[in-house]
C-alpha cells in the first residue's frame, strides 16, 4: 500500500484547493441543482437548526479516557498507528467537526433519503447526526472495530435514535449482506478502508443499488495518492454525472438532467 500523505501535503494541497475552488456563495453558479446545494447545504440558506444533545455527548467522549483496544481493518490512522487508545483520542482523530456534521445534517433534511448506508460509524457522532435529520429514515451502519462499535450503539441508546442498524465486521463481509436486503440505496456515506481497491469494490457495489437520486459521499479523497485515483476514476465513471469535490468529502450524484457530466471544486 502506498503511504498516505503527510500532513504538509495535506496542507499544501489544501491551499490549492482553496485558491482555485469555486466560490461557496453560489454566485455565477450555473447548474440550478448545484446553486441549491451551495445554498441549502453548505451555506444553510434554510437555517437548519442542530439537534441538541449529539454535541454533549461528543464533549463526553472527548473527555473520555477509558482504553479501547482497536482491531483498525482498514488504512489505519494518519496520526496514530497503536492499537491501544484512549475514546478521547478516537474522538480527537476520528469524529468529524460540527461544521462538518452539520453539513451531512443539512444534507440529509434537504434530500431526505429513506435507505442510508454508512460504512465506518466510528463512535457514531455523524451516524447521530443522519438519523436526527431524518428520523423516518433507515440507516444501516457498519464499523470495523467491536469496541468502537459497542461505544457508539452506547451512544445511540444515550440520545434515543431509533433509526439506526448498528453492524459490526469487516466491510468486505457485512457490506454485500446489507445490500443484498435492500432494493435501493438512497444514501451512502463511505468512511473508512481509504485505499484504492476497497474503495472502487464499494462504489460498484453501491452502484446497483442507485437511482437517479442517489447520493454516494467518499470521505478523503485527498487523503493519499490511492484515494485521490480513486476518486478520479469515479468521477470518470459513465453512470456518475456530476460531482462535488469540498476537499475532505466528494459528493456524487446520478442525476440525467445532467445531460454531460459536470465536476465542481467548491470552497466550504
Amino acid at each position: 500500500m502506498k503511504p498516505v500523505y503527510t500532513s504538509f501535503q495535506i496542507a499544501k494541497k489544501y491551499l490549492q484547493y482553496y485558491s482555485t475552488a469555486f466560490n461557496s456563495k453560489g454566485h455565477g453558479m450555473h447548474s440550478p441543482f448545484v446553486f441549491e446545494f451551495i445554498l441549502d447545504v453548505l451555506n444553510n440558506r434554510q437555517n437548519f437548526q442542530l439537534p441538541t444533545g449529539i454535541e454533549t455527548v461528543r464533549k463526553g467522549l472527548l473527555q473520555n479516557k477509558t482504553l479501547l483496544h482497536i482491531n483498525d481493518l482498514g488504512a489505519g490512522s494518519r496520526v496514530s498507528s497503536s492499537k491501544i487508545r484512549t475514546v478521547a483520542q478516537v474522538a480527537k482523530t476520528a469524529l468529524k467537526s460540527k461544521k462538518w456534521s452539520g453539513l451531512f445534517y443539512r444534507l440529509v433534511k434537504k434530500y431526505s433519503p429513506e435507505m442510508v448506508v454508512e460504512l465506518g460509524t466510528s463512535l457514531g457522532i455523524t451516524t447521530a447526526y443522519l438519523s436526527s435529520a431524518a428520523p423516518c429514515s433507515t440507516i444501516f451502519t457498519i464499523e470495523g472495530s467491536e469496541p468502537i462499535q459497542k461505544l457508539a450503539q452506547h451512544n445511540f441508546k444515550k440520545l434515543n435514535l431509533n433509526n439506526i442498524q448498528s453492524l459490526q465486521g469487516p466491510f468486505d463481509d457485512v457490506l454485500p449482506l446489507v445490500l443484498h436486503q435492500l432494493s435501493l440505496v438512497n444514501l451512502a456515506y463511505v468512511d473508512g478502508n481509504h485505499r484504492y481497491a476497497p474503495t472502487m469494490n464499494y462504489f460498484f457495489q453501491l452502484l446497483k443499488k442507485r437511482d437517479n437520486d442517489t447520493i454516494m459521499i467518499f470521505d478523503d479523497i485527498h487523503w493519499s495518492a490511492e484515494m485521490e485515483q480513486a476518486w478520479k476514476e469515479i468521477k470518470g465513471h459513465p453512470a456518475v454525472r456530476c460531482t462535488i469535490d469540498v476537499f475532505f468529502l466528494g459528493f456524487v450524484f446520478f442525476k440525467k438532467e445532467f445531460r454531460v457530466p459536470q465536476h465542481f471544486t467548491i470552497r466550504f
